[in-house]
């Protein structure tokens, strides 16, 4: 199980060796994952100024495989 934090925002979302997102909001231990951030994205996150918007979507745990301190690793059998 795994449990988002604050602490996640401005983490890479990668899968395989190709980074897809990065976290730009946690909410209720839900990540929400910008697909294409700009480096507006970066900074807001970075600072916590980050909102969810219709460019973010919700990270289904089941989807996750290993949290670092800099990324979140997706499963590669999906």
């Amino acid at each position: 199980m795994v449990n988002f934090t604050d602490d996640d925002e401005g983490k890479s979302v990668v899968m395989g060796d190709e980074k897809v997102g990065m976290i730009t909001e946690v909410e209720h231990g839900t990540a929400y994952v910008d697909p294409d951030p700009g480096i507006t994205d970066r900074i807001k996150a970075t600072l916590d100024w980050g909102d969810r918007d219709e460019d973010t979507y919700p990270l289904q745990e089941s989807r996750v495989d290993t949290v670092t301190d800099d990324e979140v690793r997706l499963r590669d059998d999906l």
